[in-house]
This record gives structure tokens, C-alpha cells and sequence, in this order.
């Protein structure tokens, strides 16, 4: 495989023909806007036309060094790596084209003990997916890698199929494949402007002409931005700039039989493969040494731009390339024959964009890619199904592109990239938080008043606590893979909601009045539940069409016709788009409006919330007027409040809903009538106990895009019967008719010093059959508690299985859910005088 030949230039396309419409648009010819192109072409999609500015590889994909990996720490991610080098492993085949696919496996070396916990956690959230990993010893990785010092290596990652492929080729091949299958591919094609047009539809201009496209998508690397400005969106994107070294020929190397290994020395923060009978390898220096390209960000890219590379510095990287020599001494002795500099493009998290937009009708975008070479396959396979049928093929929810809002700015952008950049091979813990570019404008309006009294979490963009200090207690942030600082305290506020009264900050919920004239039948089509009576609010499921659960919200039917919704912060854009999507395809009349960062949200929960409550308001607060799921307008300590009578807790409580510049007067208010009861804090870690003992499953851990509610134990809020045809119903008529394969289960475990949090491996009878979705301490039963997706014939009570936590398969049994009863419940059975029960 040859790094250097990507330089030359490419013959113009011979393509003369034109295409006046198409089908989709995709802008940006670099690996995946062609991967994105074969993609559709293959699957029958007649028009498809992909326009380049210059030259297909272009940009990031000509220079990048092509490593292909099975590994992403994240659990979605694993399916994207996994369908690329499916893809790449049969290309050659299917289009004749070479594209130097490398497969000698790939291992990540531990030399730290806690490294080595890592692939551990690693390996139980790999253990249910298709990804081949082993831990392996020093023994194996001397074996495999032979020019290794051993020095300090404790253990290594190894995944077999891991290796390098050489970028201009696999374009080329993706390309010829494209073409085989009817897409137009056209270059040099640059777009020039794009303009919506009221059907939907797009007009994109070009110096060749217009195209008239049904969709468009934005593939355009770094020039993403440039391209998002056209449709008035500022995408948070920012070039970096990646260094690698190559060296000449090395006579250890040149004598392997066979070829090494690509290396990931954690530590060191680099990777390394064998290039011909020489290496190549690449640091991530760290977020004070790397550079941003910011300038292009400011003043854009320069226009000419195409297959540059920036003037190498190899002081920046000179820790990592000692690093590298102290591990893989034959180094020392070699030759740089080049260093290759040039620009790829972060997002504030390193993960790309990947989907439809809100705000912007039919404009799609896959962009952000740090490492595109890995994602190209996958991702136009992604692309392409969610295109062709409605909805995405499994979940990606971190690629969603609507994550970001208004409050990614450019400093933030830049502080993030900066810290995701140097942050590449730091430990990825549990519970994990990265603290550049914090706060955002996202603040509630008790940041102020918390901030100093809590470990704060990031949740898009906001601050919301996590837990809180006690006096006396280390308040530092402590990740760590087995129980840490947080523990405890947790559990004080976990007794505080139990037993007297808590407060917490909800404010970063998404929140969106809906209104009109078709407001009730557009709700009526999009949830599986039937539609709330006025004065109430019910918990409703928007499904896809083939049955899936899209998104979880509360909705309150406050006057007639007029309702508010209410979504995690996650999923506030990602929710909006499906809504907005689905009354402009219905052509349903009614007013939808994000009001999110306008409203602030106290919870207040616990068996003195009334109480407390009723101190400071002349509205009747008893159990048989205010009853559980009504909501009410209503004015506390003088401050208007829309009240809902329910809690996440599972707990006597209410959520209330107000100005967000009242939320520290409100909080204010409350706290000091809650003094003789007792009141405290409590934070999302206690209420996260607290859902879990009262079996409320979450959106994006029990129930997601690859979730029907019926296996997720949803049918209460699924109304098959109801007259209108919601989204799903067909689907899930037919799911239903065939019967489940799976089902949610709560399980307990017998654990030491560690606690299930979701995605690790279900064993049974000495095989993976399952995972668990999350999982925490229960403080009520005392024991660790989590939920499983396992099989139906292993869903029964009493039954017997094994949770992989940290190496180690620990017992747990399927048991009757919920651990604890909610409040109502246990109201309703001592009414009827079941205290026995209780």
C-alpha cells in the first residue's frame, strides 16, 4: 500500500451528461459523500447526483493515514465500524477495483492498572455485539508484535479483521461502484448557492446549471460550514490539524514474515502500522500543543484548498514521537522520510453529524468526521436505509446532528474540539464529564445559587446536578470504574426523597407548546397513547413506522386543544424535527413552538411535598382535588406556576413550570417553607435510584430506535385499539401477532465494590444472551439492581443469569418489578385497606 501516489491529479470527469432533477443531492465528494452515493445507487435509487468542487478525495480523504478498526467505545458506533470493514472486505470483488485493504488486527496496550479495568468494561459492552475483542497478555502481544519493548505492558485489546486501507483507492472503488449502479458523479461541480423551495424541494446552482433536488446532503468535510451558511445554519465544526511520520524502510521490519499488528499505545496517545517494510505513526498531542485551524472558521476556507497539507512541526509532537521510540525501539534508528500535516475537521464532541436537520426541511448532513475512513461505509449504509425508509436502521442518537443548538458557539466549538483532540486515548470512565467550554449560555436560574454545593453534569448545554457535596466529604470529580466519592452522598439524598421532602433542577427538559385547529389529531397520529383529558397529563410513545419507540414524552392537555410536551434534554431537537416533520407532510393546522429555553423546571418530590407546597399557595393541594397526572395553572409564593401532579421519582410530587427568571425566587420560596420538614437537594444520580426501584424505563436505555414498546413493557401507554392510526400501529399489530423473541427484565445482583450502569453483558449457560440497558445501587433493597433485554424464555421471575461487570460474572435474578411501589399505588391499595401489601 502505497501513502504517497494520492497526490497526483485525478483526470477531470469524463462524465458530460447533466441531470436537470434529482432525487437526492450530495455535496462533497471526499469518501463519504461517495460511500453515501454507492449507497443509494445500489439500494435503487434512480437521480442520485453527487456534485464535488474539485476532485473526489479532495480535502481530508487523500491525506488521511486509513485505519480501519472494529473498537468504538460507545455502543452504536460498534454497528457503523463493524458494516465499513464489512463493506471494505468485498469491494475489490464487487467493483474490480483494488483498494489495499490491510486486515493484520489491531491491539491497544494497557500499562496502568486502570487501563486495564477499562478493557475490561470494554469488553462486557462489546460481549453482545457481532465485534470480535480479546483481552490478551504480555505473552500473545510479544508474539503478535515482536518489536515491542515490554517493559511496562500489562495487557492489550486485541480485535482480529483491524488494519488499514488506503483512502484515494477505496474512493475510487466506492466511486466506480456509484457509477455502476446509475449515480452521476460530477466534477469539478462546485455548489454555489442553494435555495429552499416552498415544496420542499431544492434548488442547487452550480456554474454547470441548477439541479432541482428532492433532498440535499451536506458531505462537505470542511467545507461543511460553508455549505450550512447557505441554508442559514451555522454548523459547529472546526479544522484540526493532524500530524503523522513515516519512515523508511527498517531492516527489523522488512524481515517479519508477516505484517505487525496496528499498535494503540494509550499512554503515549498514538498509533502505529507497519507501512511497506517501514512505519507510520500519528500522535494526538495534547489540547495545549494541538492547533485548530481557526482562521478558516473566522475568515472561511481558502477557496483554492484541495489537496494541501500544512507546514509540518515535529516539536509539537516530540513527546509522543520519544514515547514511540521508548516502546518500539527500532524507531530510534530510522529514517523520516515524510511527515504529513493537514487538516481534519471536529465537532465539539469528535463525533460526526449524521442525519436529517431540524429547522430546515429535506437537509441532511454527514459531516464532523474525525476519523472518516472507518465511518465512510457504515454510515452511507446508515444514510441510505434511514433515506429510503423513513426512519434511522438501528439507534445513533449521539450522531444526531440536532445535539447541537444556539448555544454551540464558535468559543465553545473551539474549546471543545480542543479538549476532544488532546482527550483521544484518556480512559473512558462511566458517568464521564469533560469540563471545556462550561457554562454555556445554558444556564438555569439556579446555577448561581448551586453551582458551588454540587458536582454539575452537561446535559445539551445545560447544567443540572448531578449530586451533592455533604460537609466534610471530598467534592472533587472522581471518575472511576468502581464506586466513587458520589456513593454516599447519593444515598443521603436518595433517603431525603424517601423520607422527607427534595428538590431538584429539571430545568434542562425540552419543552414545546402545540396548538391549532388540528392539534388534537396531529398528537393523535404521532402517540401510541390515546390523548390526555383536559386538565391532565399522560406519558405517550412516538413510534416509526415499523414500530419502534422514537421518543418518550409527557403531555399535558391544558386548555382545549392546546398542549404542552415535555422531552429529555437529549432529545429535544431530535423529538421537535419529528413533529414538525409530521404536521408538514399531514398539512395539519397548528402552532408548534420550542419553548425550552424560556420555561425553568422545579421538581419537588417526597412524602412531605404537599406540605411543603401548600404553605406557599391558595390552591387546594389534597390528593382528592390535585390528583395524581392533573395540572393546573396555579401561583406559588405569588409566582404563576403550570403544576403537574407527577415525578420521576416514583414519589409523592409535583414538576412546576415557570419563567425561567423565576427560578430562583421559586426555589427560594420553597426551600425556606420546607425548613421544619427538613427539605434538601437532591441531584439526576438519586432520582436515576430512584426510577430504577419503581421500574420507569428511560428513553435511550430501555426503549430506543432499536426498542418496540412491547418488549420494553410499555403497554399500558400503547392503545392498539384507539380509532386513529398512530405511527406504528400496523407494525406493531403484526409485532404483536408473531410474538416477542425478548423482553425487559429487572434483575438484582450480588456485586462488591461495583454497579451494572447499562450495555454490559447478560451470560447464561456460559453464553452472552443478552444486556443490560442501565443500572445503579439500590439503596432501598441494598443490593445493585438493573435492567436486561434477554430472552423470552429466560424472562421469567426467579430466574437465574450472570451480569459481566468489570471480568467477573456476577449472579442475578430476574425479580418482581417494581422493587419498590409508587406513590399512588400505595395510596389506592391503603385505601382499599391493603397495608399488608404495602
Amino acid at each position: 500500500m502505497d501513502t504517497f501516489h494520492r497526490e497526483e491529479k485525478q483526470p477531470l470527469s469524463t462524465e458530460t451528461r447533466w441531470k436537470e432533477k434529482a432525487e437526492t443531492v450530495i455535496i462533497g465528494g471526499g469518501c463519504v459523500g461517495v460511500s453515501l452515493a454507492y449507497h443509494l445507487a445500489k439500494a435503487g435509487m434512480k437521480d442520485v447526483v453527487l456534485l464535488e468542487k474539485s476532485e473526489l478525495t479532495a480535502g481530508s480523504t487523500w491525506h488521511a493515514a486509513g485505519l480501519t478498526t472494529y473498537f468504538h467505545p460507545g455502543i452504536n458506533l460498534k454497528k457503523i465500524h463493524y458494516d465499513s470493514i464489512k463493506l471494505y472486505e468485498r469491494l475489490e470483488e464487487e467493483t474490480g477495483q483494488a483498494v489495499g485493504f490491510h486486515q493484520p488486527g489491531s491491539i491497544r496496550i494497557a500499562t496502568t492498572p486502570v487501563r486495564v479495568d477499562e478493557f475490561k468494561y470494554q469488553m462486557t459492552r462489546t460481549g453482545w455485539h457481532a465485534t470480535e475483542q480479546y483481552i490478551i497478555g504480555p505473552e500473545k502481544i510479544q508474539e503478535m508484535f515482536p518489536l515491542l519493548n515490554m517493559n511496562k505492558v500489562l495487557a492489550g485489546l486485541y480485535n482480529p479483521g483491524d488494519g488499514h486501507i488506503d483512502p484515494y483507492s477505496l474512493t475510487m472503488a466506492l466511486a466506480a461502484g456509484a457509477r455502476k449502479y446509475g449515480a452521476l458523479l460530477k466534477y469539478p461541480a462546485p455548489v454555489t448557492s442553494l435555495k429552499a423551495r416552498s415544496d420542499g424541494t431544492w434548488e442547487v446552482e452550480t456554474p454547470q446549471g441548477p439541479v432541482t433536488a428532492n433532498r440535499i446532503v451536506n458531505a462537505a468535510g470542511f467545507w461543511a460550514r460553508e455549505i450550512g451558511k447557505m441554508v442559514g445554519l451555522e454548523h459547529p465544526l472546526i479544522p484540526v490539524q493532524h500530524q503523522y511520520v513515516v519512515t523508511s524502510t527498517i531492516p527489523e521490519v522488512k524481515a517479519l514474515k508477516r505484517e505487525l499488528p496496528v499498535l494503540r499505545d494509550l499512554e503515549g496517545s498514538y498509533y502505529l502500522r507497519q507501512e511497506r517494510d517501514g512505519l507510520l505513526f500519528g500522535p494526538y498531542e495534547s489540547q495545549e500543543k494541538m492547533k485548530v485551524q481557526d482562521s478558516w472558521v473566522s475568515s472561511g476556507v481558502p477557496s483554492g484548498f484541495g489537496k494541501e497539507l500544512f507546514e509540518s512541526d515535529l516539536d509539537r509532537i516530540m513527546e509522543h514521537v520519544e514515547a514511540a521510540m521508548e516502546t518500539v525501539p527500532v524507531l530510534r534508528k530510522a529514517d523520516i522520510i515524510n511527515i504529513v500535516n493537514g487538516p481534519i475537521t471536529y465537532s465539539p464532541d469528535i463525533l460526526p453529524m449524521v442525519g436529517p436537520h431540524q429547522g430546515v426541511r429535506n437537509y441532511w448532513v454527514a459531516i464532523g468526521f474525525g476519523y472518516g475512513i472507518i465511518h465512510a461505509g457504515g454510515v452511507g449504509k446508515y444514510l441510505s436505509d434511514w433515506i429510503l425508509h423513513g426512519e434511522p436502521p438501528f439507534d445513533l442518537i449521539e450522531l444526531d446532528p440536532n445535539r447541537y443548538g444556539k448555544w454551540t458557539t464558535t468559543q465553545y466549538t473551539e474549546a471543545k474540539a480542543r479538549e476532544s483532540y488532546g482527550f483521544n486515548n484518556i480512559v473512558g470512565y462511566p458517568k464521564e464529564e469533560r469540563f471545556a467550554g462550561r457554562p454555556t449560555q445554558r444556564v438555569s436560574g439556579l446555577y448561581e445559587t448551586l453551582e458551588s454545593k454540587c458536582s454539575m453534569g452537561f446535559h445539551a448545554g445545560w447544567e443540572q446536578p448531578h449530586w451533592f457535596y455533604r460537609p466534610g466529604q471530598d467534592t472533587q470529580y472522581r471518575p472511576s470504574f468502581r464506586r466513587t466519592n458520589w456513593f454516599e452522598p447519593v444515598g443521603s439524598e436518595y433517603k431525603q426523597v424517601i423520607q422527607k421532602v427534595g428538590v431538584i433542577d429539571l430545568t434542562p427538559f425540552g419543552k414545546f407548546t402545540i396548538k391549532g385547529q388540528d392539534s388534537i389529531r396531529l398528537l393523535d397520529r404521532l402517540f401510541a397513547n390515546v390523548i390526555p383529558k383536559v386538565g391532565f397529563t399522560n406519558i405517550s410513545h412516538m413510534l416509526t413506522p415499523k414500530g419502534r419507540v422514537y421518543a418518550e414524552l409527557t403531555v399535558s392537555h391544558r386548555s382545549s386543544g392546546q398542549f404542552l410536551l415535555i422531552t429529555g434534554s437529549g432529545s429535544e431537537l431530535h423529538d421537535l424535527r419529528w413533529i414538525e416533520e409530521e404536521a408538514i407532510r399531514g398539512r395539519y393546522d397548528v402552532d408548534i413552538q420550542n419553548i425550552t429555553d424560556e420555561l425553568g423546571v422545579l421538581g419537588v418530590a417526597g412524602p412531605y411535598a404537599r406540605q411543603v407546597l401548600q404553605k406557599l399557595t391558595s390552591a387546594d393541594l389534597s390528593d382528592g382535588v390535585f390528583k395524581f397526572l392533573q395540572t393546573k395553572s396555579l401561583k406559588i409564593s405569588n409566582i404563576p406556576v403550570t403544576a403537574i401532579r407527577i415525578s420521576y421519582t416514583g414519589e409523592l410530587g409535583w414538576e412546576l413550570y415557570h419563567r425561567r427568571e423565576d427560578s430562583a425566587a421559586l426555589y427560594k420560596a420553597i426551600m425556606n417553607a420546607g425548613e421544619e420538614e427538613g427539605i434538601g437537594n437532591f441531584g439526576t444520580y438519586a432520582m436515576n435510584a430512584l426510577r430504577l426501584e419503581k421500574a420507569f424505563r428511560a428513553w435511550g436505555s430501555e426503549m430506543n430506535c432499536d426498542t418496540n414498546p412491547l418488549e420494553a413493557g410499555l403497554d399500558y401507554f400503547v392503545k392498539l385499539n384507539k380509532p386513529a392510526d398512530f405511527i406504528g400501529k400496523q407494525a406493531l399489530k403484526q409485532i404483536k401477532a408473531e410474538g416477542l423473541k425478548r423482553r425487559l427484565v429487572c434483575l438484582t445482583l450480588t456485586t462488591d465494590n461495583v454497579d451494572p450502569e447499562g450495555n454490559e453483558s447478560v451470560w447464561f449457560d456460559g453464553k452472552v444472551v443478552g444486556n443490560t440497558t442501565s443500572g445503579c445501587y439500590s439503596y432501598g433493597v441494598q443490593k445493585s439492581l438493573a435492567f436486561a433485554y434477554v430472552p423470552l424464555e429466560l424472562s421469567q421471575v426467579g430466574q437465574q443469569v450472570q451480569v459481566e461487570l468489570l471480568g467477573e460474572n456476577y449472579p442475578a435474578v430476574v425479580t418482581q418489578e417494581p422493587l419498590v411501589l409508587t406513590e399512588p399505588t400505595r395510596n389506592r391499595l391503603q385505601k382499599k385497606g391493603g397495608k399488608d401489601k404495602i
